[in-house]
């Protein structure tokens, strides 16, 4: 779905809110499935990625485990789907293999269709039938938001699919089109001195976003606006994949073993460069920021620039001070310097909803921004994505930064 058509309404963690929050998010997983027929919603295009109707179980069984569940006389949909669709949660039990979802035919689309609708109106009596307990209300909104997360990947695994299948089917028109870069590109300059970096206590915030604290700064200045496509082709016109010293040890090894020549969904034919997009394959936009490279591809793009990536807390300083409508945030997300690891004071919340995001912390590089895929009201500038530095089916792409 166009972000466009898209509501601008926050998740509501009041009672008087939450009913209308939840349907909207329910609805807007639904709206981004309806392109897609039965044999589009199974297929599963490598491990990493999930099949549609796995998305639409998965969010699903969130509610009916860590909510429903604990209500008294709930019924459960099907008791094999606590196994089906468990993503990692250990503490919830065993769970089917992640890179054979794909094979699960059964149960069928029209029972996933059935299996939400089923928990859609238990979760109604609940909300709507009494007071809701703020800590119910604060797991009901966890599940929202995790939902709109599976609404992101909802969209970037099925491209992934559709990338490999060489007819090149578009998903439907009109749903993947990153906003060019607007005016001259600037700078945003940070003076040296201490900053404070992460989520305050007012509206919504994953733990890993938490406790806000403070950090120190050299001087730097970060670019107001993402790196281009028309940019980046520089880089591979000038054979910047076949120059070992602008990459990571690890990122050279990983051009040589995985043949990369350009960022994922790129071919180059007689006429020139073409992207493939939901929408179907066409030509390279030189003002539409880069997507789909890895952090290897950034930080060597980067180097050979002469430049560096930001780190997390130098990008949430400049998203701050400029502003991120100004920094042009929305279109990508962009990688840091920064391994994902725990702020200072961070601790895992007791239970297995403390899986969430603690037991991730090692060899994953950080995300800021947001992307087109991204639901509006699901990015802030406190938030933390996180993937190994060898992931390109996600819309990632980079800015730059420079010491001053």
């Amino acid at each position: 779905m166009n972000q466009s058509q898209q509501s601008d309404r926050p998740i509501a963690t009041a009672q008087d809110g939450l009913s209308y929050s939840y349907r909207a998010v329910r609805a807007e997983t639904e709206a981004r499935a309806a392109p897609l027929s039965p044999e589009d919603q199974q297929v599963q295009s490598m491990p990493d990625c999930s099949p549609t109707k796995w998305h639409r179980a998965h969010t699903t069984w969130f509610f009916e485990t860590f909510v429903l569940s604990q209500q008294a006389g709930y019924v459960p949909f099907d008791p094999a789907f606590g196994y089906l669709f468990n993503s990692y949660y250990e503490a919830v039990g065993s769970r089917h293999p992640r890179p054979e979802r794909g094979l699960l035919t059964r149960p069928t689309t029209e029972t996933i269709d059935r299996y939400r609708v089923h928990v859609d109106r238990a979760m109604a009596k609940l909300i709507d039938g009494q007071t809701t307990p703020d800590a119910l209300t604060d797991l009901i909104a966890l599940g929202l938001h995790h939902e709109q997360q599976h609404q992101e990947l909802l969209l970037t695994d099925i491209k992934h699919a559709f990338g490999l299948n060489p007819t090149r089917p578009a998903y439907q028109a009109g749903p993947e089109r990153p906003a060019p870069n607007s005016g001259a590109a600037g700078w945003v300059e940070l003076p040296p001195g201490i900053y404070e970096a992460g989520a305050g206590s007012d509206g919504f915030a994953f733990d890993n976003e938490w406790p806000r604290h403070r950090h120190y700064l050299q001087s730097c200045r970060v670019a107001t606006q993402p790196v281009t496509c028309g940019e980046y082709l520089e880089f591979i016109e000038a054979d910047g994949y076949r120059r070992p010293e602008f990459w990571l040890s690890d990122g050279w090894a990983a051009v040589q073993r995985e043949g990369w020549v350009a960022p994922l969904y790129w071919t180059l034919w007689d006429d020139g460069w073409r992207v493939f997009r939901l929408d179907g394959e066409g030509s390279l936009e030189p003002t539409e920021p880069v997507q789909h490279i890895s952090h290897y591809e950034a930080w060597a793009y980067a180097a050979w620039r002469g430049r560096r990536l930001p780190t997390e807390f130098e990008w949430e300083a400049a998203a701050a001070l400029h502003g991120v409508e100004q920094m042009g945030i929305g279109c990508v997300w962009e990688w840091t310097s920064s391994a994902y690891s725990p702020y200072p004071g961070f601790r895992i919340a007791p239970g297995a909803v403390g899986e969430y995001n603690g037991k991730f912390m090692s060899g994953q590089m950080v995300l800021r921004g947001s992307s087109w895929a991204t639901p509006r009201d699901h990015s802030r500038p406190t938030y933390r994505n996180f993937f190994p530095p060898a992931a390109r089916w996600q819309v990632s792409g980079l800015r730059l930064a420079e010491d001053m």
